[in-house]
């Protein structure tokens, strides 16, 4: 079992986190439950490869950044609440993670899991974190699919998925085509806004109980994420 840092509990920090992540990680620590192996693997994929040349200053700040096409990197403990929210409790585990972005997220997933389908709408930002993921397939055990397309519709082909991570904020509900890729007893955590105001938005946890579409909901707080939109990117 993986052992958890709690909140205020920074000393605990295994050895591996040290260098220009440790400010970072003690920070993370301290606000929220966050297991070692979360963290680790945040550390074995560094932000700095994952943000845009200009701003590689402020990698190891605990805020958002640019990346274009009016996408951002997540902040990185809204990436640690996310990625331990998801129970990624064995490798063989299958994750489909919708909006690719900077792949940043991508890469910590792959770090804790061997099979990830990732859906990026912008065919620019995807290619750019392809080219940023590849050296990151290190071992045969390692498996990295790629679509360009509308993360709202998820990839039924693909499905069903254990985990579901979706990194863009749906609109008051969650789209239903994700909720019919979900395993039985799989696991999504995603972020959505209410009807009266798209910038109240709640993080919420989804298990699916059984196969008759039985959900079980946990509201895991409040986060800040750039919409989920419909449709591709289009451009090149």
């Amino acid at each position: 079992m993986n052992s958890v840092i709690k909140a205020g509990e920074s000393e605990a920090l295994p050895e591996i986190i040290e260098g220009p992540h440790q400010a970072l990680m003690a920070e993370i620590a301290a606000l929220d439950p966050i297991s070692e192996t979360v963290l680790a693997a945040m550390v074995r994929a560094p932000r700095e490869y994952f943000v845009p040349s200009a701003l590689r200053h402020h990698a190891y700040h605990n805020s958002a950044l640019p990346i274009g096409q009016g996408q951002t990197i997540s902040q990185p403990s809204v990436v640690a609440r996310m990625t331990e929210a998801l129970r990624l409790d064995r490798a063989n585990l299958k994750v489909l993670e919708v909006g690719t972005g900077s792949g940043w997220q991508t890469a910590i997933l792959l770090e804790l899991v061997q099979r990830v389908f990732t859906i990026e709408r912008h065919p620019t930002l995807l290619r750019e974190a392809l080219a940023r993921l590849q050296p990151r397939l290190k071992t045969p055990h390692s498996s990295l699919n790629s679509l360009s397309g509308d993360g709202s519709k998820g990839w039924k082909v693909m499905a069903p998925f254990d985990r579901i991570i979706v990194t863009a904020a749906a609109f008051a509900e969650v789209p239903p085509p994700l909720l019919a890729q979900l395993a039985v007893k799989g696991v999504m955590v995603i972020p959505v806004a209410t009807r009266q105001n798209d910038r109240d938005q709640r993080l919420l946890r989804l298990t699916r109980s059984s196969s008759a579409a039985e959900f079980v909901t946990e509201d895991l707080g409040p986060v800040q994420f750039v919409p989920l939109v419909s449709g591709d990117g289009g451009g090149p």
